[in-house]
């Protein structure tokens, strides 16, 4: 069975977004989590709605309004945030709800019948065609180029930024790089699980790694591993059971992020007592 359905090209296409989803989140997504920046990133993530919305009104392809509007919230949040002029928690709360209210307006102003956005908000893995699949491409290529190019300045600024500052690294450019870079992979993983449910591959598999290892680079190994078995486990069982890809691979990474969580946490208490 599961090689009559490898035949189709709209399930290699599929495979292919979720390696590269994968890629994306697993690298980044480590970033994130250890900066605490997912409710930024959510954030982010749902202001891009407003550019889907944007695409569809002005007749040109979605994905890419998604793109430009993420990247421009991405830029207003982290300068607002490096500011300091405002709390933060306000300033995501604004975009996230301004995004997606742009969004509804632009569909609502569109002549005849609205499209239909639920994959875009859910996630339709199995409808990638391939313009997506050469977009997703190139925006991975940039994210591995950057995180390796520069993984020491990313290391000192992830474990301490005022040291990595006084080490005479730029960290407002690479915060500004960093929330950039997010803001692309919230269009790769669009096409996977949707805008509403980016946060969970932005933070499952590298909080899943988290748990495995302390190393930096593992972490992001292990996280690109595990986001990739997530997606293509989530896209079998879609297809088998007909049900959204994105919620399924949702609830496989939350289902093994919690047994992850008490396994090794019943680890930690069993060596604390066995010291004590």
């Amino acid at each position: 069975m599961l090689l009559s359905i490898l035949q189709y090209q709209f399930i290699q296409n599929a495979m292919i977004a979720s390696i590269f989803a994968s890629i994306v989140c697993g690298i980044i997504g480590v970033i994130i989590v250890e900066k605490k920046l997912v409710m930024m990133s959510g954030g982010i993530a749902h202001t891009s709605y407003g550019g889907v919305g944007l695409g569809y009104y002005l007749g040109f392809e979605p994905i890419i309004g998604a793109f430009f509007i993420s990247i421009l919230a991405a830029m207003g949040i982290c300068f607002i945030k490096r500011k300091g002029g405002t709390r933060s928690d306000v300033v995501i709360g604004l975009f996230w709800s301004l995004g997606m209210a742009l969004g509804i307006l632009f569909i609502a102003l569109m002549p005849g019948y609205p499209p239909d956005l639920s994959s875009y908000l859910f996630g339709s893995i199995l409808s990638v065609t391939r313009a997506d699949l050469y977009l997703m491409a190139v925006v991975t290529l940039i994210v591995v180029l950057v995180i390796s190019t520069l993984f020491h300045y990313w290391k000192a600024y992830m474990f301490d930024e005022e040291f990595a500052y006084l080490l005479g690294i730029k960290t407002a450019w690479l915060e500004y790089l960093l929330f950039i870079l997010i803001a692309m992979s919230v269009v790769v993983l669009i096409r996977v699980v949707g805008i509403i449910l980016v946060l969970a591959l932005f933070t499952a598999p590298p909080a899943i790694a988290e748990r495995l290892t302390k190393s930096l680079k593992l972490r992001m190994i292990f996280s690109v591993i595990i986001g990739s078995v997530f997606c293509l486990a989530g896209l079998f069982a879609s297809y088998v059971i007909n049900i959204a890809s994105g919620a399924v691979i949702v609830i496989l990474a939350a289902s093994v992020y919690m047994m992850v969580y008490i396994v090794t946490s019943i680890k930690k208490s069993m060596r604390i007592k066995k010291s004590c």
